[in-house]
């Protein structure tokens, strides 16, 4: 019974005093002012904002290597190990749906090595990277 008269009195006491304070708490709007200029800031923090980014940044730019010059002869090989990999994988693809079987193939396209190998589940097709030894199994199944 002390115990629950002590808490009464506690909280009566409480009360007492948040209502005797009440008048004097003055309450404020909050209003958001963007920092960067981009978005409505200040524009004197650019130079701070440009600044505080360059020195967060760890990458650099080799400016002695030139982005734009391309090999010809590279791009007339890749474009051409595209439109490869591309047909034969028209090919595949209507074989599977066409309920042909494919038969065993193994095709080089440069570094990589692609073996087709019909199954019961499916075609499994196997590409490997001859100059780094990856490996990437996929299978086709059945309709």
């Amino acid at each position: 019974m002390k115990k629950i008269r002590s808490l009464f009195t506690t909280l009566v006491a409480i009360a007492a005093l948040l209502l005797i304070g009440a008048p004097n708490l003055i309450a404020q709007n909050l209003v958001y002012q963007p920092t960067n200029p981009a978005f409505g800031g200040n524009p004197g923090n650019f130079q701070w904002l440009m600044q505080t980014a360059e020195i967060q940044n760890l990458h650099t730019e080799d400016r002695s290597v030139d982005r734009f010059a391309r090999d010809p002869l590279a791009d007339f090989e890749a474009s051409l190990q595209r439109q490869v990999l591309s047909q034969l994988t028209r090919q595949i693809i209507r074989q599977q749906f066409d309920d042909e079987m494919p038969e065993d193939s193994i095709f080089e396209f440069g570094e990589f090595t692609i073996e087709l190998t019909p199954g019961p589940d499916g075609v499994s097709i196997r590409i490997f990277n001859i100059m780094t030894g990856d490996e990437t199994n996929i299978t086709i199944p059945n309709i």
